[in-house]
């Protein structure tokens, strides 16, 4: 038996017992993670394929830990024009052993597809939104390549920024180029939560990338 499963935004084949690498997990090691988002399912020879996810049907899987990928160079030249440019990236990464594939819902989506397809469709639009990332280049001190980097780390919105610990952070963009200091990023992502964005515009003009001059 296996299924098709979505986690951290990619998709993968699982079995039992299988260990794979995704993208950072918000969760601690040894915790127990439960991934929804079911494409497929083969139970011995049959299949069914969700529209887009199999209702009722779930992968459980364990948190062994926490790892960085190998280093990738990237490297940009531009002829004839004097530039040139080097730089290291280390993706953020997370091993889980698959426990189960819980394929529970299938029987009742080959037996009742009409309304499934009613109730996704009425979900997407919510789901979607709530996931939605927030513009993390509104707070001072943060650039395109940090926002990238905290992305891959799974911080994505004001909200998430917020909740982070400067040190966290500091480990985070540590393989950034530059010196960043991000004392005050959590504070300005929670006036940008509250939507006061005239205070964190007062605030932003004591900055100087992200410090207080």
């Amino acid at each position: 038996m296996y299924a098709i499963v979505e986690i951290a935004g990619q998709q993968f084949k699982v079995a039992k017992d299988q260990k794979v690498y995704v993208h950072r997990l918000q969760e601690s090691e040894g915790a127990t993670v439960s991934f929804d988002k079911v494409m497929l399912v083969d139970n011995n020879g049959s299949v069914t394929i969700g529209a887009p996810a199999i209702e009722g049907a779930g992968v459980t899987a364990k948190i062994l830990g926490h790892l960085k990928g190998d280093k990738v160079i990237v490297f940009k030249k531009k002829r004839r024009k004097g530039y040139q440019k080097k730089n290291g990236h280390r993706q953020y990464l997370t091993e889980i052993q698959i426990e189960s594939i819980n394929a529970s819902g299938v029987k009742a989506k080959a037996t009742k597809k009409a309304e499934p397809k009613k109730e996704a469709k009425a979900a997407a639009p919510k789901k979607a939104k709530a996931g939605k990332a927030d513009d993390l280049k509104k707070i001072e001190g943060i650039g395109p390549k940090i926002a990238s980097t905290l992305a891959e780390a799974g911080i994505v919105t004001f909200a998430d920024l917020a909740k982070a610990d400067p040190t966290n952070i500091s480990e985070i963009i540590k393989d950034v180029r530059g010196n960043h200091v991000p004392t005050t990023w959590p504070a300005q992502a929670q006036l940008a939560v509250d939507g006061k964005w005239d205070e964190l515009k007062v605030l932003q003009d004591k900055l100087d990338g992200g410090i207080e001059k």
